[in-house]
């Protein structure tokens, strides 16, 4: 058996979206306050994200391919208590994957992609950042409601920053 086919054996018998490890992903989270954990095995990923109180399994594709996979949602936690102050944790915000250019718009003469007040879904785009004369959408990554756009359009944004806040129970 070579080198290849032991590795693949290998990681057939380590299947990372087994309940089990999910749980125990989840409690690493929690005991080593991780935010956010993101793994990939063959042609599947798991993305676990702290105060979006879910976990997304979806096939893993090239952008040059087009899909339409349904995709599954596991809650981690119990569901949050009804309270009469908002907190900002329990907001999502779209962060900035990058360092470039925000558009709100795919051109000027266009309406925004999104506005406070839509419902949005996890693969709305919701912007385009431009960096070195490329172009590149930008997606939600999570289901809710547009409370606040964070950024001008045509602001310089830097990686990390938050552009929108969303409301996922909305």
């Amino acid at each position: 058996m070579g080198k290849t086919e032991k590795m693949k054996e290998k990681n057939s018998e380590q299947n990372v979206f087994d309940i089990q490890q999910v749980r125990q992903l989840v409690e690493l989270m929690q005991e080593f306050h991780l935010s956010e954990i993101d793994l990939q095995q063959d042609d599947m990923r798991i993305c676990l994200k702290k105060n979006t109180l879910q976990a997304i399994t979806a096939p893993v594709v090239s952008s040059s391919q087009i899909f339409q996979t349904p995709q599954t949602a596991i809650q981690t936690t119990a569901p949050p208590q009804a309270s009469v102050a908002s907190n900002e944790s329990d907001y999502f915000f779209v962060k900035s994957p990058m360092v470039g250019t925000f558009y709100a718009s795919p051109n000027p003469d266009s309406p925004a992609f999104v506005n406070v007040g839509d419902t949005i879904g996890h693969d709305t785009t919701v912007c385009i950042l431009e960096a070195m004369k490329v172009f590149n959408e930008i997606q939600a990554e999570c289901s809710g409601k547009v409370v606040a756009v964070l950024v001008k359009n045509g602001e310089s944004v830097e990686y990390g920053k938050p552009l929108f806040k969303i409301d996922p129970r909305g």
